[in-house]
């Protein structure tokens, strides 16, 4: 769980318990319910991390936009409801070169104008080989505060813990004419595990030497 979940989960229990010493089990209820709701929103499971040339998605949720976006770039949006798990993850191994937050409205996280409109945090990430995904913490209408633990210069890994946002929000990743899109929308994803797309260049030799295995398995038969 997120060290955020314990805080609220206990406040809101001793408020519980107060109440229910001064007034009762029925007054008490939604103040224990709210505890139990902060403890499940704040879960912060482990997850298989997928290995190879492939980018990873950075947040629990559903795939709303599969769009270009200028200069040949692809922009995948995700939308993470209040029952999504809130923890965000690096989509690749590198460095953080950039960390850009802009202010903004707080407009319902699902609609297309969020990307641009609504508060968010701009991360860029740069592989060894110089290849870089941009990926934005974007609020919603009630997610009010973006986390993200990491600066500018620090090196992750594909899948690490990244940040999170409170409650409804979205997420969108860029990526450049150099990976191959691997999910549409409505697709479900996970994050640290749900592979969003592929180096195009492993692709393509994958493609060839499959190729060549087919070619050398006819001219044996």
């Amino acid at each position: 769980m997120v060290r955020d979940g314990i805080y609220y989960g206990l406040a809101f229990t001793a408020a519980g318990a107060l109440i229910y010493w001064l007034g009762g089990p029925w007054p008490a209820a939604p103040l224990f319910l709210l505890g139990a709701f902060c403890a499940w929103f704040f879960r912060d499971p482990e997850r298989p991390i997928p290995v190879g040339p492939v980018a990873l998605s950075p947040a629990d949720g559903r795939v709303v936009a599969v769009v270009p976006e200028g200069d040949r770039q692809t922009r995948i949006s995700i939308f993470l409801n209040v029952f999504d798990v809130h923890v965000n993850r690096a989509p690749i191994s590198g460095v953080i070169t950039d960390i850009t937050y802009k202010k903004g409205q707080f407009l319902v996280a699902s609609r297309e104008i969020a990307s641009a409109d609504n508060e968010q945090n701009i991360v860029t990430i740069r592989a060894e080989d110089g290849t870089k995904v941009v990926f934005k913490q974007i609020a919603g209408l009630i997610a009010r505060r973006i986390i993200c633990t990491k600066k500018v210069g620090d090196i992750v890994q594909a899948g690490e813990r990244i940040g999170l946002i409170k409650f409804g929000s979205r997420v969108d990743v860029i990526f450049g004419p150099e990976w191959y899109i691997e999910v549409s929308p409505g697709t479900r994803v996970a994050a640290g595990t749900s592979v969003l797309a592929r180096r195009l260049g492993e692709i393509e030799i994958s493609r060839e030497l499959a190729a060549a295995m087919q070619e050398a398995a006819l001219s044996r038969a």
